[in-house]
């Protein structure tokens, strides 16, 4: 019973709790778009002197809406390999106050494609792009659907994005590595993932494939980050580093900006305190059960 009436106060609250977000953001609204344009040109003009001018990716991270400090790693990224259509492409959005493609789209003026499969998140975020003054005119395409690995393709054709992109999202908790395997229609330069780092960086594995599932454990879902590591290489990509904590990854095109973000290990991304700690504390509980190799 108790179980049962935290889950009915989860769905009632969440919309309450996206209103409160939104006329927050009204008020409270995090723009420096300025101040972000004038790193990018320092970015540059570092990189005109020699790129052992620059500083190392993992000395580039802030937050502006991602949840950790992905907005200033890929703004980093894309000072040093410049955007070709500003097109960015989020699966699992949330409301959009808070994932990785809301500050390019905001800041930057990125041509946003958000899909979530939440009715309430979907809806406080179109209304969140409307209010602000810089998507008001023409927000981006925020799509409630539920995405699998059997209509991920059109659901992103029908949304109006085919062929290159900037910049792929992916968190999905749960099947991350099987829908990044079935996109084909669009050809994302960058795609950054949710990992799940409890697991060994020499294990390719992953949750076998679910069209409807919800993940129950944050310990048994999504993929290692060698699985994703070895899918991007069957796709064409490199792994160029993680953030500090080591679950969300950075994958880059091959033959786009090899020379600033060569490829690096999935090991030597997984030497942090927290990856550490959790394969350490939590990886024999659930190293047992029906995880599938890549």
């Amino acid at each position: 019973m108790k179980k049962l009436l935290k889950n009915i106060f989860r769905r009632l609250s969440k919309p309450v709790l996206n209103q409160l977000e939104i006329e927050l953001g009204t008020t409270f609204f995090h723009n420096d778009a300025a101040s972000q344009k004038l790193l990018m040109q320092q970015y540059r003009v570092l990189a005109a002197g020699g790129k052992d001018l620059l500083p190392a990716m993992a000395d580039t991270g802030f937050r502006c809406f991602s949840q950790f400090e992905e907005d200033g790693i890929l703004l980093y990224i894309f000072s040093l390999v410049p955007p070709v259509n500003r097109r960015c492409v989020e699966i699992c959005a949330g409301n959009g106050r808070e994932c990785m493609a809301t500050n390019l789209i905001i800041n930057h003026g990125w041509w946003g494609y958000l899909f979530d499969g939440n009715e309430h998140s979907v809806e406080a975020g179109r209304t969140f792009f409307a209010r602000c003054k810089d998507t008001f005119l023409f927000p981006p395409r925020f799509t409630q659907t539920w995405i699998t690995a059997e209509n991920v393709n059109q659901c992103i054709e029908k949304a109006g994005v085919t062929g290159p992109v900037d910049l792929l999202s992916l968190d999905i908790d749960g099947m991350d590595y099987w829908i990044w395997r079935a996109i084909s229609v669009i050809q994302p330069r960058v795609v950054v993932c949710e990992t799940q780092n409890i697991i060994p960086g020499d294990k390719a594995l992953t949750v076998p494939y679910e069209p409807g599932f919800v993940s129950k454990s944050e310990d048994f879902r999504g993929a290692s980050l060698a699985a994703m590591c070895k899918l991007g290489r069957e796709k064409g990509y490199r792994l160029i580093g993680t953030h500090r904590y080591g679950f969300n990854a950075f994958f880059m095109l091959d033959g786009v900006g090899e020379s600033f973000f060569p490829e690096v290990s999935a090991e030597s991304c997984l030497t942090d305190p927290v990856s550490t700690w959790l394969r350490e504390e939590r990886w024999a509980r659930v190293r047992s059960l029906n995880w599938q190799e890549a």
